[in-house]
């Protein structure tokens, strides 16, 4: 495949880069028409045609093994953030969601912890109501939050650890220390009709544990490799992720990703094919309120999918 040789570059096209796709291989070769990334990610016509051709054989590997681009779940908890460090009712989650909806993204992500510190049950009970695409409640593994699950029946559930005093979600969740306790709660939701992830480290040894006791999903950790400052490292996290998400898939989980993931770092993710969702909020919301929250929630779209 032979990449377009002229690729003219020019500050006042991002915007037309970010919403034309270009057909880069005849339909009978299986490639698809990709998005084009916004200039910033592509510094010179190298770049730029590396990408693309990357892009391509990922999308071609996934329908080899018979699944679709990868989605997109938007966790919406900094709206809710906001709106709580006031005490009012703005801005509203669940209108946030809706436009969220509305911009291309495949679910809705929330964290409805122990203390309430953003999300509210009012806020999971009305999503539950209007979303038209999936919800995903993130949780801590414990009984009082299986009950709050088994009352709203998201279309599913990921199971987290939680700690008061973290400001977000630090590391994944031990399953392997812990399987019978775990088991116990993944259990009590599939027998409620609830498909279960487990937001864990891309480690073999949690992997297996999830395998081990029945997790419909896993959701791998992205933090250390997002938090990564140098190249080694960073190449290191994402083998790691890599490994962990063909050994998950193997073992027939389905593979979502996230936590700390940006528009610049995402990119080498979408080739890793086995991974079927990314989970995004952060980087998303603090987009947003530079360019609005239609605008962000599409550029990262057509990035990962």
């Amino acid at each position: 495949m032979q990449c377009a040789k002229t690729v003219n570059f020019n500050p006042e096209l991002d915007d037309f880069f970010m919403s034309t796709s270009l057909s880069l291989a005849p339909r009978s070769s299986q490639a698809v028409c990709f998005l084009l990334p916004p200039r910033s990610f592509c510094n010179n016509e190298l770049t730029f045609c590396k990408l693309m051709h990357s892009a391509i054989v990922c999308t071609n590997k996934r329908r080899q093994m018979g699944g679709s681009v990868a989605r997109l779940g938007v966790n919406i908890d900094h709206v809710a953030t906001l709106r709580q460090a006031r005490g009012g009712s703005e801005p509203d989650p669940v209108a946030a969601a809706v436009l969220v909806e509305l911009a291309g993204a495949d679910g809705i992500v929330v964290h409805l912890r122990e203390d309430r510190r953003h999300i509210q049950d009012r806020d999971l009970n009305l999503l539950k109501d209007v979303l038209q695409t999936k919800l995903d409640l993130e949780m801590g593994a414990d009984e009082a939050m299986v009950k709050v699950a088994l009352s709203v029946k998201p279309h599913l559930v990921t199971l987290v650890p939680e700690r008061r005093q973290e400001l977000t979600t630090e590391g994944g969740l031990e399953v392997a220390g812990q399987r019978d306790r775990i088991k116990g709660i993944v259990d009590m939701l599939h027998d409620g009709g609830i498909p279960v992830s487990l937001f864990i480290e891309p480690d073999p040894a949690q992997i297996k544990a999830a395998h081990k006791i029945a997790a419909d999903y896993v959701e791998l950790h992205t933090g250390r490799y997002a938090n990564a400052r140098r190249l080694k490292e960073e190449q290191a996290e994402l083998e790691a992720i890599t490994h962990a998400a063909k050994l998950a898939y193997k073992l027939g989980m389905g593979v979502n990703a996230g936590h700390g993931l940006t528009y610049r770092n995402v990119k080498r993710l979408i080739q890793i094919p086995e991974i079927v969702e990314y989970n995004i909020g952060h980087s998303i919301m603090a987009r947003a309120i530079l360019v609005g929250l239609d605008r962000a929630v599409r550029e990262m779209k057509q990035l990962v999918g």
